[in-house]
């Protein structure tokens, strides 16, 4: 494993996880958090873990992001924030 490689992973998951908690926009939540899925598949794959980073990839990065953006889609909004 690639020590340096492994950090910089690791600070673009600890960032996404910042971001999609202090962000407003409910869409914007969703992508960050396509994001940090991803990034952990990354990790996972690092790791060696290659079925855990494929079932991220799979599962929680592309059908858990598509069902999140459809169902933000279908919320309306309450205040003009």
């Amino acid at each position: 494993m690639i020590v340096a490689f492994d950090f910089i992973l690791l600070l673009f998951v600890i960032i996404c996880a910042i971001a999609a908690i202090s962000v407003k926009d409910l869409l914007s939540a969703v992508y960050i958090l396509g994001a940090y899925s991803f990034f952990m598949c990354l990790l996972w794959a690092e790791m060696g873990a290659v079925d855990v980073a494929f079932t991220e990839a799979s599962v929680s990065a592309g059908i858990g992001t598509v069902l999140l953006i459809a169902a933000v889609s279908k919320t309306k909004r309450r205040s003009k924030d």
